[in-house]
């Protein structure tokens, strides 16, 4: 393999709080590109399907950019960082002790998925 290629997709703000797109992240860090997908759409967490699109946007420009096969794509690194908050108005949010208030804050969070070929190891001699 003479260069190897590292194909990038992002999602931005994303409408889910970080911490639980990185349960969904997690799970899929390090596996084949099939089989990450294939894990995903069977996921009952509500991140699972923006990371799956994710993953399948990034597999496609590999594809369509590269020329590479979908079969020797690995998901090398991904992750979720924190997004812009946004507080909710004037009176969304909650009344609490002693005369306060909280507002609400709704979270939100930049997903990054980097692509890799897989290394084919040669064990025969």
């Amino acid at each position: 393999m003479a260069e190897a290629f590292e194909i990038t997709a992002k999602l931005s703000h994303l409408q889910i709080s970080p911490r639980k797109v990185r349960l969904v992240v997690d799970a899929v860090r390090g596996k084949d590109a099939d089989e990450a997908m294939s894990m995903l759409q069977f996921m009952p967490q509500r991140a699972a399907k923006p990371v799956y699109k994710l993953i399948k946007s990034a597999v496609a420009n590999a594809e369509q950019n590269y020329g590479l096969d979908a079969d020797e794509l690995v998901v090398s690194r991904i992750f979720a960082d924190e997004g812009p908050r946004r507080r909710k108005g004037r009176y969304g949010g909650r009344f609490a002790g002693r005369g306060r208030f909280r507002p609400q804050v709704h979270r939100s969070s930049h997903v990054t998925v980097v692509l890799t070929e897989r290394d084919v190891v040669d064990y025969g001699s």
